[in-house]
């Protein structure tokens, strides 16, 4: 491809830039691909661990918190501080211990029981709108479940895409992570979804932090707007 036509492409609609980006990121980072499937609940509590930290620290808290309490039965009648010391490596232990607490409770309340499989008959909005009314449970958390327990064709959006969507131009530059779960849900394919969700989680990563992007080295040059296609160096930064 030219340096025009890549040119060009940089200012191109997202819809039309999406199939391009996609092989680029699979080309770099690998094919996408699912990982072992958790159950629902599983799933949900390990993504609250998620948060604020990396994947190897909320690993390491979610294998502590089960081997701790074998049962999510257990969980739910251990006290709080018990909990936060199970999943302290994973990082704001207290704050997530009582958030999973209150989880736990509530679904056992909705339910009899500590199990999220039901949501396998719902349909895809009644099953997010399960997730998103339990306690600290937003749109990309619901999201996540959804997509990795479930297999259902949504876009967790979190800082990584976030940061990264809104460099490459896919959506504008003030938009609210809980805007942009509803942007990419009518600009994107189901069989986009998986692949453009884990290569811009792992291009945020590896080469387009917060900080000090690596623009010379970026896989997606042509199609994002910040870097200068012509001189293969990036444009000076908005102010």
């Amino acid at each position: 491809m030219t340096s025009r036509s890549s040119s060009s492409l940089a200012g191109a609609p997202p819809t039309a830039r999406v199939p391009l980006l996609l092989r680029r990121l699979s080309g770099r980072y690998g094919r996408p691909m699912h990982a072992r499937r958790r159950s629902p609940l599983d799933s949900l509590i390990a993504t609250v661990l998620s948060q604020n930290t990396t994947d190897t620290n909320s690993g390491r808290a979610f294998a502590s918190l089960r081997e701790r309490f074998p049962s999510w039965e257990e969980v739910a009648e251990a006290r709080p501080a018990q909990i936060a010391a199970a999943i302290r490596s994973g990082g704001l232990a207290d704050i997530k211990a009582r958030r999973i607490k209150r989880i736990l409770r509530q679904i056992e309340g909705d339910r009899g029981a500590l199990d999220l499989g039901f949501l396998r008959r719902l349909s895809l909005d009644q099953a997010r709108e399960y997730l998103t009314g339990l306690p600290g449970v937003g749109p990309k958390t619901a999201a996540c479940v959804l997509l990795f327990s479930l297999r259902r064709p949504v876009f967790p959006v979190d800082t990584h895409v976030l940061r990264v969507s809104k460099r490459l131009g896919l959506i504008p530059p003030t938009t609210t992570m809980e805007r942009a779960h509803d942007i990419y849900r009518e600009m994107l394919e189901p069989d986009q979804m998986l692949g453009l969700h884990l290569g811009l989680v792992q291009h945020g990563r590896e080469t387009c932090p917060a900080r000090r992007p690596r623009c010379g080295q970026c896989v997606l040059s042509g199609l994002c707007p910040r870097i200068g296609v012509a001189e293969g160096k990036p444009r000076r930064r908005e102010t």
